[in-house]
């Protein structure tokens, strides 16, 4: 299977709940590269790069998000951007 790489941006109540680190962890599990940061909106946006499968789940994963979240939103986009190496917490 090949790779793939997607921007992606979560709204909803999704700051505060330690969503960047649930994301960073699920990303790691999934052996996706990439990075998370929060937004000055309140949202939460990124890039996931990996196995399509893997970036698949990662995608859905975020549908739901750590205990304390609510999601009300994921949208995607196909990305070119370079992801680099692991999966960081941006600032």
């Amino acid at each position: 299977m090949s790779d793939m790489c997607r921007k992606f941006r979560v709204t909803g109540r999704v700051q505060g709940v330690w969503f960047r680190a649930w994301t960073q962890r699920t990303a790691e599990e999934l052996g996706l590269r990439g990075w998370v940061r929060n937004e000055d909106d309140g949202s939460v946006s990124g890039v996931a790069a990996g196995p399509e499968d893997a970036v698949a789940r990662f995608l859905e994963a975020l549908k739901h998000g750590p205990e304390r979240a609510v999601v009300a939103e994921v949208e995607t986009e196909a990305s070119g951007e370079d992801a680099g190496d692991g999966f960081r917490v941006a600032p």
